[in-house]
C-alpha cells in the first residue's frame, strides 16, 4: 500500500479511487526533501507519530490539568501495537488519527469556557469564552481529515450528540451550536468537495468502491449476517492496544458512559475523576465507533484499521483508569498485575522493533510475509538484462495493484508499472490510468501472485510470444520470505484490456 500511495504522487489528483488525496500529498512533500526512498515515503508517519502524543498532552495535561494522566497516556501510546505501526508505516490512518484528535481538542475547548478565577476548564462557572480559535481548528481538522478518509464524516454526528448531551445538563455555552455548524460546514466544503468533483468526473467509482467494501452493495450486500469474521475483528481490537490494557479501557469506558447517561454523584465518583464534559466526550468518541464496527462485522469483513480512531479515546480512558489505580490504595495482587502488564508491554514493544535482528526461523516470523519486495524488484531488473539483453525498452506489470506498486518503486529506475485488468479482481487506481500505449514493440515482464500457474488469456493477444511461468523466491538476509511467479513477454502488440464492468 505504501508503494501504491507513493506511485500516486506521480499523478497528483483531487482524490483517488480507494482513498482521499491527503496521503499522496504528504508523501509527495516529504519525498521532495528525502527523495523517492523508503525514508521519504515514511517520514510523514514519523512526524505524525511524534505529533500525536504532543496533541494528547495538550488536551490532557494543559486543558484538563491532569499531567499524570497525560504522561500515562503517552506511555500507552508508546507501547500500543497500533500506534507503533502508525509510527512506522505511512498509511492513511496516521494523518486521519491526528485530525481526529485535533477535532476532539477543538470540540472540548469550544464547549468549555475558561474560568479565570480557578484556572480550571470545567465549563460550569460561567468562565470566559475562548473565542473563535477552537472553531477554526475544528473546521481545518475536519476538512483535512475528510481528505484522509471518508470515515471523518462521522465526526459531525458525534459532535451533534456531544452538543445535545451538554445541552441536556445545562453545560452548553451560548453560541456553540451556530459556530460549530459553521465550522463543520466549512470543513465539509474543504474536504468533501474535491472528492465529489473527482467522483463526478469518474462515474463515482470511489463511492461505489466504498459501498462495495463495507457491504452496502455488491455480492456482500446479499447476505445479512456472517459470524465467521467476528472473532477476527475482536482479536484485532485486543491486539491493537494489548488485551490487558483494553480490558481496563472497557471498564473505564463503561464508567464514563454511565456518568454520561446518568449524571449522579455516585456515578461521578466512579468515573475515573473525569468531569461530565470529559466523560461525555470520551464516551461518544469510543463507544459508538467501537459498537458500530463490531455490529457491522456480523455483516461484512471489517478491516482492523477501520476503527483506529476509537483508540484515541480508548487511550485516554485507559490512562484515566490507570491513574485511578496508581493514586489509590491497592492490594498486593493489583500491584502484581500492574507490574506484569507494564513489563509485558515493554518487552513486546522492544520485540516489535528488534525482531528483524533476532534469529527467528522464517516459518515462525509473521513479519516475513510483508517482506521481499525490494529483492523482487532488483531480481526482475536482472531478469530483463539476462533474457532481453538490455533493460531498455522493457516494461513491468502485474494483475494486482500491490505487486504493480512494488515493481514501480523497487525496480531500478522506478519507471511506471502497469496493472492488467482481469475479471476476477476488484478495480483499482491503476485501471483509471492509461496503459502502455506508447510501448508497442517493447518486451515486458509480468509478475503475478504465487498461486498463478498459467498466463491470462489476454496475454496471447498482447504479445507475440509469452514464456513461463517462472518461479522466484525473494530473500531477506539470505532467508526466503516470499514466492513470486513471472512471465517473459516478447513483442508488445499494443492491445491492453480496459475495465468495463467488474467489481468496484
Amino acid at each position: 500500500d505504501e508503494a501504491q500511495y507513493w506511485d500516486w504522487t506521480r499523478h497528483l489528483q483531487l482524490t483517488y479511487y480507494s482513498k482521499g488525496p491527503l496521503i499522496a500529498w504528504i508523501i509527495w512533500a516529504f519525498t521532495r526533501i528525502f527523495g523517492d526512498t523508503e525514508l521519504g515515503v515514511r517520514m510523514g508517519s514519523i512526524v505524525g507519530s511524534a505529533l500525536f502524543p504532543l496533541l494528547i498532552w495538550w488536551l490532557v495535561g494543559r486543558l484538563w490539568k491532569r499531567p499524570l494522566m497525560g504522561v500515562l497516556a503517552a506511555m500507552l501510546i508508546a507501547v500500543a501495537p497500533l500506534f507503533q505501526a502508525l509510527g512506522i508505516l505511512m498509511t492513511t490512518d496516521n494523518p486521519f488519527v491526528l485530525c481526529w484528535t485535533l477535532c476532539i481538542i477543538a470540540l472540548y475547548a469550544a464547549a468549555t469556557p475558561t474560568d479565570p478565577n480557578s484556572g480550571q476548564n470545567d465549563g460550569q462557572n460561567g468562565g470566559r469564552d475562548r473565542g473563535w480559535w477552537p472553531y477554526a481548528l475544528l473546521a481545518l481538522a475536519f476538512g483535512v481529515g475528510i481528505l484522509a478518509k471518508y470515515t471523518m464524516l462521522g465526526l459531525a454526528g458525534l459532535a451533534g450528540l456531544y452538543a445535545l448531551l451538554l445541552h441536556r445538563q445545562g453545560l452548553l455555552p451560548k453560541g456553540f451550536v451556530p459556530r460549530a455548524l459553521l465550522a463543520l460546514a466549512v470543513g465539509m466544503a474543504l474536504g468533501f468537495l474535491p472528492t465529489l468533483i473527482w467522483n463526478m468526473q469518474n462515474d463515482f467509482v470511489g463511492y461505489k468502491h466504498v459501498a462495495s467494501l463495507i457491504g452496502v452493495s455488491g455480492a456482500a450486500a446479499h447476505k445479512a449476517f456472517r459470524f465467521g469474521r467476528v472473532p477476527e475483528y475482536l482479536g484485532s481490537m485486543l491486539g491493537f492496544s494489548l488485551p490487558w490494557w483494553y480490558v481496563l479501557t472497557l471498564i473505564s469506558g463503561w464508567r464514563a458512559a454511565r456518568l454520561t447517561l446518568w449524571n449522579t454523584p455516585a456515578n461521578k465518583e466512579r468515573a475515573e475523576g473525569l468531569s461530565y464534559q470529559q466523560a461525555a466526550l470520551l464516551s461518544l468518541f469510543f463507544w459508538p465507533m467501537t459498537l458500530f464496527f463490531f455490529a457491522w462485522s456480523f455483516h461484512a469483513q471489517v478491516l482492523a484499521n477501520w476503527n483506529a480512531v476509537s483508540f484515541v479515546a480508548a487511550v485516554l480512558l485507559c490512562a484515566a483508569g490507570l491513574e485511578r489505580l496508581l493514586t489509590r490504595p491497592r492490594s498486593r495482587r493489583q500491584n502484581r498485575w500492574l507490574a506484569a502488564g507494564a513489563i509485558a508491554s515493554l518487552v513486546l514493544a522492544v520485540f516489535i522493533h528488534t525482531q528483524q535482528m533476532m534469529p527467528i526461523p522464517p516459518s515462525l516470523n509473521p513479519s516475513h510475509k510483508l517482506k521481499g519486495w525490494s529483492d523482487m524488484g532488483q531480481h526482475m531488473a536482472q531478469v530483463a538484462e539476462r533474457e532481453f539483453g538490455t533493460r531498455e525498452r522493457v516494461f513491468y506489470f502485474s494483475e494486482v495493484y500491490d505487486i504493480t506498486a512494488a515493481l514501480a518503486f523497487y525496480v531500478p529506475g522506478q519507471q511506471q508499472a502497469y496493472c492488467l485488468w482481469t475479471t476476477d479482481r476488484r478495480m483499482n487506481q491503476y485501471d483509471l490510468w492509461p496503459g502502455p500505449t506508447d510501448k508497442v514493440g517493447w518486451n515486458a515482464i509480468m509478475v503475478v501472485r504465487p498461486d498463478t500457474r498459467w498466463a491470462p488469456p489476454s496475454l496471447t493477444e498482447m504479445f507475440a510470444r509469452v514464456e513461463g511461468p517462472f518461479r522466484y523466491v525473494a530473500t531477506l538476509r539470505g532467508q526466503p520470505v516470499r514466492t513470486f511467479h513471472y512471465f517473459l513477454c516478447r513483442g508488445y502488440t499494443g492491445a491492453w484490456p480496459r475495465h468495463e464492468t467488474g467489481a468496484y
